[in-house]
């Protein structure tokens, strides 16, 4: 089932329909979102992860883009997915591969983890 709604999930973002994206998260979901930036830390529920993307895309001015490069990968109730993510800000930018990884429980997204090849350049991107 987690290939089924991580699939579905990424489906809806990359036609940008966030409303439908969002609702393959439970209500208490969990986004963990590395580093020591602006965006960084825990997120809970859909409000709270809906308003870190919605500040990544206008601090890049909607520049910040994300897209599979790999397979997703099951194992049980996860999902790895190998990602590139650009965006630009003012004279900075990011262009660099991560995984996402994911939990999914009774058909619904209940965590998410992400990891940066570069977390250093990517606290720098985002800044305080």
């Amino acid at each position: 089932m987690p290939k089924e709604i991580i699939s579905a999930y990424l489906e809806a973002l990359s036609k940008g329909d966030i409303g439908v994206a969002f609702s393959y998260f439970s209500p208490g979901a969990k986004w963990h979102q590395p580093g020591s930036h602006q965006f960084a830390g825990l997120k809970t529920g859909p409000d709270e992860i809906g308003k870190m993307v919605g500040g990544m895309m206008e601090a890049t001015q909607g520049t910040f883009s994300l897209k599979p490069i790999g397979n997703l990968m099951i194992n049980g109730n996860m999902a790895a997915l190998p990602v590139k993510f650009v965006g630009t800000i003012d004279d900075r930018n990011m262009d660099m591969t991560g995984v996402d990884l994911f939990e999914v429980k009774d058909g619904k997204i209940i965590n998410v983890w992400l990891f940066s090849d570069d977390q250093e350049l990517e606290n720098k991107f985002w800044g305080k």
